[in-house]
Parts: structure tokens; sequence; C-alpha cells
């Protein structure tokens, strides 16, 4: 992705946030700039890899396949530092605008439509291969409990959640003529590195060409604290 593509995200994120009176915390708006004269007090945000984050799969097409995300807290299950044992983000996507299908090898989670348009998820269970089974899918939904086929539309309103336990394959979409979708997500620790599936090969992370300075550094950006560095 282009740096100014990345930039105009954000601050389409931003605007959004804005609309729906979901305020951030401080450290989301600290230039690149101010990330330079930070120590290690912030290490948390670092480490856990805490902030923004906007990823096109490295496919090249973000209005097709991508999402825009926040992520707010995070613990590191492996690490004695951080002793969270739960995450929360917040992401946009954009009407017609897709998440790829993927699981989780570990971790459960909710996904909750925060506001704005129609999301639109298909579940299929992992087959022992990782492939996808054809098998019906448990739907877990705002304490409701049922059965769908394999790859069939769950449609999520304004104030609607799914929760999604490990190797439950996902993705989702907004559906078109709805307008972009707020959408928050709780669930255990993430560990975007290591955890997920996805089920055609993609990047997690972009590859980004620098055409402009950023606005806002990414997730995986951050320099070391200042002291750190000499």
């Amino acid at each position: 992705m282009k740096r100014s593509e990345i930039n105009g995200v954000i601050r389409e994120f931003e605007a959004m946030l804005s609309k729906y009176s979901f305020a951030l915390p401080p450290y989301l708006s600290f230039s690149p700039e101010v990330w330079e004269t930070l120590g290690e007090e912030y290490d948390e945000i670092r480490d856990c890899a805490l902030g923004w984050d906007v990823t096109d799969y490295g496919l090249g097409d973000y209005n097709s396949v991508g999402l825009a995300l926040i992520t707010l807290r995070n613990g590191k299950a492996n690490d004695g530092k951080y002793k969270k044992t739960y995450a929360e983000k917040i992401m946009m996507l954009r009407e017609g605008q897709l998440s790829p299908n993927h699981f989780h090898h570990s971790k459960m989670e909710d996904i909750i439509n925060r506001g704005g348009g129609e999301v639109i998820f298909r579940l299929w269970n992992a087959a022992e291969d990782d492939g996808l089974s054809d098998t019906d899918v448990e739907v877990y939904r705002d304490g409701r409990r049922y059965k769908v086929t394999a790859g069939s539309e769950i449609t999520l309103s304004v104030g609607e959640s799914l929760t999604l336990h490990p190797r439950c394959y996902h993705e989702f979409t907004v559906k078109v003529g709805t307008g972009p979708a707020l959408i928050g997500e709780v669930s255990k620790c993430n560990d975007d590195n290591t955890d997920n599936r996805f089920y055609e090969p993609v990047a997690r992370f972009p590859e980004i060409e620098e055409d402009e300075a950023p606005y806002r550094l990414l997730c995986g950006e951050y320099p070391r604290a200042k002291s750190d560095r000499g």
C-alpha cells in the first residue's frame, strides 16, 4: 500500500470514530516525531502491538480486500511482564470490502457491530487438514445458540454480535448500500504473527510504498524507547 492511502484510511477512520463518539486513548494521536522522544514507560504499546493497523493483506486492492483496525488493549500469553489475558479492537470496514477467510489457532473472540452498515459473516468449521469442512456450523449469537449450513450468510445489524471459537473459519464484509461499519472485537490475547490461519495465503501486514510522510505510525513501526537507543 502507498503511505498516502494508509494516511487517508486513518483520517477516514478517525472521522468515523468521532461520528459515533468513540474516544481513543491519547497515544493514538501521537505524531511520528513525538514517538521519537518517548521512553520505556510506553513499552506496553510497543511490545503488545497496540495502535493503528491498516492492511490490504498484500493483495494491492484495499477497497476490495482490506481492513482498518486499532488494537486498544492486549497482553502477551508467554510474557509475565504483560499479564492481561484479554484484548480489545475497534475496526472499520467499508461497504463491499472483504476481510478474508481465516481462523485462529487459540483465540476466542466476540465480534460486535458497533455502528453503521450491516456486517455479513460466512462461517465454516476447519477440517482436520485445515481445509473447509462441509459440516454444519454452531453459531453463538448474543446468547442464542443454533446451527447453520457451512458458508451460509449471517447478517449482524447494529448492536448484534457473534462469538467465534478457535478453528472456526470466518470471513466478513459489509452489505453494499448500508454504509461502512464500525466493528468491535473483544477476545483472548491476540498475536497476529502466529495465531492466524488464512484459507488462501495472504500477507497479514502490507508492504508500504513511502510516497509521503506518515500521519500516524502503525503498530509495528514504533521506534524503541529513547533510552534503549543510547
